[in-house]
């Protein structure tokens, strides 16, 4: 029971659905910061100033606390999609409100325009570095059936919770690493095989790869612990490399004046 003590706070009660939460988004910005293009490194510095991606990548979250109509209804859909029949989702699948997918196009658009103002283009920033982090926690690409997991309830290490909160932030958390640590860790394990081809796809690619991810996550036993943690390791570490190095290519692309947006597709 000793070992119990030593787990985070935020662990041992059911938390909001944010994906990652706040360390595992700290990591894939931190990640991605160190693999961007001098271009991109240049125009994420004019808009964010002296502020990094890593410190960016909770922003989108950190503003669902403001009681404003934007991010209590407008924004609140932008952090996951839905697939609710097959492995691909499809433009049609979005609901009218939007989802990450129609919210990633529309900040892109903001991004390429010229005529932006830079208080839209710093919004735009924020929320692709965010969003996608988010398609990349395989339970925010959600079948339609439980909301991504939350309505799952598991016991992690005793405690009730459901199974969104333990890919959010359970088993990052668990590791007992700062996001620093854990991003060095992460990043000295990328081999360049592995940059050149996580970031040659776009994001239907990376919400295939959740699907695919994410039916192999759903335990038979709810009562989850160390035997969890180690099963989905592996997993977990791939899905925040990913995520860093896209997150970067996506801002090399977007900010290279070479690409087109065929590029992408």
């Amino acid at each position: 029971m000793r070992r119990l003590l030593l787990l985070p706070l935020s662990l041992l009660f059911t938390s909001p659905a944010h994906a990652w939460g706040p360390i595992g988004h700290r990591i894939t910005g931190a990640i991605a910061d160190q693999n961007l293009s001098g271009a991109a490194r240049a125009h994420v510095r004019i808009l964010l100033g002296v502020e990094d991606l890593a410190q960016d990548a909770t922003w989108a979250d950190d503003m669902r606390s403001d009681p404003a109509e934007f991010w209590q209804k407008t924004a609140s859909p932008w952090h996951y999609v839905t697939v609710r029949e097959g492995d691909h989702y499809r433009a049609s699948d979005a609901p009218p409100e939007g989802d990450a997918m129609t919210a990633l196009t529309k900040f892109t658009t903001t991004l390429r325009d010229p005529k932006a103002s830079e208080d839209d283009k710093r919004l735009a920033l924020r929320f692709i570095v965010h969003i996608i982090g988010d398609l990349h926690q395989p339970l925010h690409v959600g079948g339609g059936d439980d909301r991504g997991g939350n309505d799952f309830k598991v016991t992690w290490f005793g405690r009730s919770t459901n199974l969104h909160s333990v890919w959010d932030s359970g088993l990052i958390e668990q590791r007992s690493l700062s996001y620093s640590e854990y991003a060095g860790w992460l990043s000295r394990s990328i081999e360049p095989g592995q940059v050149i081809a996580w970031s040659d796809s776009g994001p239907a690619a990376w919400m295939r790869e959740s699907i695919a991810l994410r039916k192999t996550v759903y335990p038979a036993d709810p009562s989850l612990s160390w035997d969890y943690a180690y099963q989905h390791r592996a997993e977990l570490d791939d899905r925040l490399k990913r995520a860093g190095i896209r997150i970067a290519a996506y801002l090399n692309w977007l900010f290279d004046p070479r690409m087109t947006e065929a590029g992408r597709k």
